[in-house]
């Protein structure tokens, strides 16, 4: 029997989301015909896969039992193309990093380990969440927590991070030598789902109202925008220097919240030689850099007198 691979895929992502409406615009595919095409499926394969309603789609129990067997011979496809290309190309790695995260001493480092190998760097948004799996990058340096399922990668920490308060350098923090969550009690904190950030709710500057609460679409840049005039604040890894480059941002360590752990994730089944020694180059270098950048009191400890580590539970995306 010959099942197209696409098909395949276009049948876990409406499996995925229960709807072909969302499912349709995740694949940038006009609704019907993704329809069309989940018909030619359901026919390859000989049953029916979805009941469909106006409430959306729910898996048959054909589907149910067709749906993992999909998910695996999709990874066993990706893998073969990742196998055949390690085969000609056994010198190449690419490794992609994500916003905040500096690895260029990384990359030196295993170059020079690798002088006749090809190490390339891949700069992700936080809205790309496929590259691995998709083999554009064959490792990611990311902070956690981490925009995707982790099921069939190896996620190996590599050294955890203090963090910082962002805020107008006009804000009552800004010139303190380190605060505490406590100094933050008049502020909202919500704790982005797919990002180590944490932002506050904006609130009145002065006369002026508050400005609407940032949504998901909005860019670093916007956001940043909300902290430097003065209506929200934020807090950041501490080696995420974004906000260093403007001069109405001021950062202080926050001395009783839980660090930010920095982890490499690679495909669990890749025989890339090269994975073992970028991991063995990023534990090294990138811990080193870390320690080296952090002058002030470790975060994650407790302050005098005060409570221990504070952990902030994920809110919305924001």
């Amino acid at each position: 029997m010959d099942v197209d691979l696409r098909l395949v895929r276009y049948f876990t992502v409406v499996a995925e989301h229960g709807n072909f409406g969302r499912a349709a615009t995740k694949l940038h595919l006009a609704q019907p015909s993704l329809s069309r095409q989940i018909q030619r499926l359901e026919a390859q394969v000989g049953v029916r896969l979805f009941d469909r309603s106006p409430q959306g789609s729910s898996l048959t129990e054909a589907g149910q039992a067709f749906l993992p067997r999909a998910r695996r011979l999709l990874q066993e496809a990706e893998q073969a193309v990742r196998t055949a290309r390690v085969a000609v190309r056994p010198r190449s790695v690419t490794v992609g990093y994500t916003e905040g995260l500096v690895i260029t001493a990384c990359v030196q480092e295993l170059r020079l380990r690798h002088p006749d190998g090809q190490v390339r760097t891949r700069h992700l948004g936080w809205r790309d969440t496929h590259a691995l799996a998709e083999g554009r990058i064959d490792a990611l340096i990311a902070y956690r927590p981490l925009p995707f399922f982790t099921d069939g990668f190896r996620v190996t920490r590599l050294h955890d991070e203090s963090r910082v308060l962002v805020t107008s350098v006009n804000h009552h923090l800004a010139n303190e030598r380190h605060v505490s969550l406590r100094a933050l009690s008049d502020e909202e904190l919500v704790a982005c789902v797919s990002t180590p950030v944490v932002w506050s709710t904006p609130k009145p500057v002065g006369d002026h109202p508050p400005p609407p609460a940032p949504a998901p679409d909005d860019s670093y840049e916007d956001k940043l925008e909300l902290v430097a005039t003065g209506h929200c604040v934020a807090i950041f890894p501490a080696g995420d220097r974004r906000a260093t480059a403007r001069e109405d941002i001021a950062l202080v360590p926050v001395v009783d919240i839980d660090p930010c752990e920095v982890v490499l994730v690679t495909r669990a089944d890749d025989p890339n030689p090269l994975l073992a020694s970028l991991e063995d180059v990023a534990r090294t270098v990138l811990s080193a850099g870390s320690r080296q950048g952090s002058d002030e009191p470790s975060v994650g400890g407790p302050i005098p007198g005060g409570a221990g580590p504070v952990s902030l539970s994920s809110g919305h995306s924001v």
